[in-house]
């Protein structure tokens, strides 16, 4: 579902739905905040709408073609919080930044580590992405410097967005995770590495994050990903009691990357070892409330094969092997001018894209 929905508000005035007057919102958010009976009695209001041959005539004036419409992002996002729960694509970065460690920190395996975001720098996708200046220093260099990021890439992930929200103190279990959560966007965390090679000791991630991230305009409802729900990779050692169970929410949905319209990476979202019902529920299990818009993202999602991989970072082996396009040219990092596309399904089912194109700095 995309916010903005003016165009059901009359069939749904007409019939009396409960919560009609919601869809002339410019948001999804207030409809989220209704919960999962209003989510699941809408979505069959809707499909009889559209399969009962009696009601063409009251929806057909209302329908106008895709390609006239203007997406806008679906919902406001409240907050945003972004995870490292893939094991491949935490192995891959830490085999390339502590070659001589285990490439796993001691806590990964515990709990699902993860960075506070900037809700207000999250965009529909679509709109460009302004190569982000800031503090870089290369390991040769003898002092950072000040400019615009050389080290540009992309992060292919899986979020998903609270409804239902919660009183401050109040955690959220695994098994309660689908009475909160009304759908997933997949997500594209754009990443200067330079800039976040540089901050991120000792406190994570902040600039070379906060400048962008896109979601999709499609909300996709938890609901339709039922088929796609298959058993997560086993964890081991077993999580601690918060965070057991949940394991029945890994999701068979096929990814891709494309660049400049060729295809770069097919992942799946399967592979994730923390699954979304694991990461609220360690979001929350300090008390922390969620607020419906909430936006909660898997981190970088990596296969264990090569060309799998989410990430330029980890696709170019942290550019020392740089990508040969079909054109010639090469990529290490990405170059203004140049589109990123994800896509995802879960068999027929398209969930909604993620674009965006690289432009110079201001």
């Amino acid at each position: 579902m995309s916010g903005g929905c003016t165009r059901t508000t009359p069939v749904a005035s007409a019939q009396m739905l409960d919560g009609s007057q919601l869809f002339a919102e410019p948001s999804l958010n207030s409809f989220l905040a209704l919960g999962r009976p209003a989510w699941h009695a809408t979505r069959e209001w809707l499909l009889d709408l559209v399969q009962n041959e009696n009601e063409r005539d009251a929806v057909e004036p209302h329908l106008i073609p895709l390609s006239a419409v203007t997406m806008q992002l679906p919902f406001e996002v409240a907050d945003y919080v972004d995870f490292y729960s893939s094991l491949e694509h935490a192995t891959n970065l830490g085999r390339m930044f502590r070659p001589d460690q285990e490439p796993l920190l001691p806590n990964w395996r515990w709990l699902p580590v993860a960075y506070h975001g900037r809700a207000g720098s999250v965009v529909v996708s679509g709109t460009d992405v302004v190569r982000p200046q800031g503090q870089r220093k290369a390991p040769d260099e003898d002092a950072p410097t000040f400019g615009p990021s050389r080290r540009l890439d992309f992060e292919l992930e899986l979020g998903f967005v609270v409804g239902t929200p919660t009183e401050l103190g109040e955690p959220v279990p695994v098994e309660a995770f689908a009475d909160h959560v009304f759908g997933v966007v997949l997500v594209n965390d754009w990443s200067a590495r330079d800039i976040q090679a540089w901050e991120y000791v000792p406190l994570g991630p902040n600039l070379g994050k906060s400048f962008q991230t896109s979601v999709s305009a499609w909300v996709t409802p938890l609901t339709l990903l039922e088929d796609a729900r298959v058993e997560a990779p086993a964890q081991d050692p077993a999580p601690l009691p918060h965070l057991a169970g949940g394991r029945d929410w890994g999701l068979d949905v096929a990814l891709e990357v494309e660049l400049n319209g060729e295809a770069l990476s097919h992942g799946n979202a399967r592979t994730l070892y923390w699954t979304l019902p694991q990461q609220l529920a360690h979001a929350t299990s300090n008390g922390s409330a969620v607020r419906t818009g909430d936006l909660m993202a898997s981190g970088t999602i990596s296969g264990p094969d090569r060309g799998s991989e989410g990430s330029l970072i980890e696709l170019t082996r942290n550019g020392t092997e740089p990508l040969v396009l079909p054109d010639g040219v090469t990529r290490a990092f990405l170059e203004d001018g140049d589109e990123v596309v994800l896509r995802a399904n879960a068999g027929s089912l398209e969930l909604g894209e993620v674009r965006g194109r690289v432009v110079a700095s201001i």
